[in-house]
C-alpha cells in the first residue's frame, strides 16, 4: 500500500464522517484536475490512481444522495 492509498483512505473516512455530498464531489473533481498534469508528465500510475479515486468519490456521492432521497420519501 502506497502513501497515496493511505491518504485516500484518510480523506475518504473524513468525508464519510462529514456526510457532505457536495464536498465529496469537489474532492473528486480536484483529483481529476490534479491528474491532468500528471498524465501530461507521463506519471501514469499516480494519475490513473487519482482517476480511480475520483470515480470512488463520485460513486460515494451517488450513494449518499440515494440514501438522502430515500429518507425524504
Amino acid at each position: 500500500m502506497k502513501i497515496q492509498d493511505i491518504l485516500f483512505l484518510i480523506v475518504l473516512l473524513l468525508l464519510l464522517w462529514k456526510h457532505n455530498a457536495r464536498l465529496i464531489t469537489y474532492v473528486g473533481l480536484g483529483c481529476i484536475v490534479i491528474a491532468i498534469p500528471l498524465f501530461a508528465l507521463h506519471v501514469f500510475f499516480t494519475a490513473e490512481r487519482l482517476i480511480w479515486y475520483a470515480g470512488a468519490f463520485f460513486l460515494l456521492t451517488i450513494i449518499l444522495q440515494a440514501i438522502q432521497l430515500r429518507k425524504d420519501i
